[in-house]
């Protein structure tokens, strides 16, 4: 037996929410610019990146720097300066899109943030990390934003697994080595 499909009226009216992203977090200092895809739903109530407490991203960068002055109350913008002091910004290669939920598949309509205009933000570049597979999904017009800035073969453009807990093949031991590689000269 098939199902039908709702022809209804009010049917058309259910539309799924188009949300807008965070701002860049990125300074003049800024030589690795990690990328996400879209901040989680978490991310974008609390208007913070990487805001899920099951998300690893903070736990990474504060693994690799464990010198670095990180506040011990979770204060978030403290957290950001002191990633920002080790030379790492942060951003999305989404500026907007229709999601219902926080995964990643369930993206939909994106719009591609402004990378020429970003990385002209960020003279000290030398790579660009991409946080999981969706966002290096858009590698290639990340790398064209470079030709445009006029980076090409200046900034390095990396995949690295995913530091969402979607991403459970991954241990926290193996993320941090994969990040490792990339984000500490």
């Amino acid at each position: 037996m098939t199902r039908p499909v709702l022809t209804e009226p009010w049917a058309e009216s259910l539309t799924i929410p188009r949300l807008q992203g965070l701002p860049p977090l990125v300074g003049p200092g800024t030589r690795v610019l990690v990328l996400g895809s879209f901040p989680s739903g978490k991310s974008l109530q609390l208007q913070q990146y990487y805001a899920h407490p099951q998300n690893h991203f903070w736990r990474i960068v504060q693994a690799l720097w464990p010198d670095a002055p990180w506040p011990d109350d979770q204060n978030y913008t403290r957290r950001c300066a002191c990633l920002l002091a080790q030379g790492v910004g942060v951003w999305d290669v989404y500026a907007e899109c229709e999601r219902e939920g926080s995964l990643d598949s369930a993206i939909r309509h994106a719009q591609l943030n402004d990378f020429p205009a970003l990385l002209q933000r960020c003279p000290h570049l030398s790579a660009i990390a991409h946080n999981g597979g969706e966002s290096f999904r858009h590698a290639k017009a990340v790398e064209k934003s470079l030709a445009q800035a006029g980076l090409a073969g200046q900034v390095t453009v990396h995949r690295l697994p995913s530091t969402s807990p979607a991403n459970a093949s991954w241990t926290f031991e193996q993320k941090l080595t994969a990040w490792r590689a990339v984000l500490t000269p």
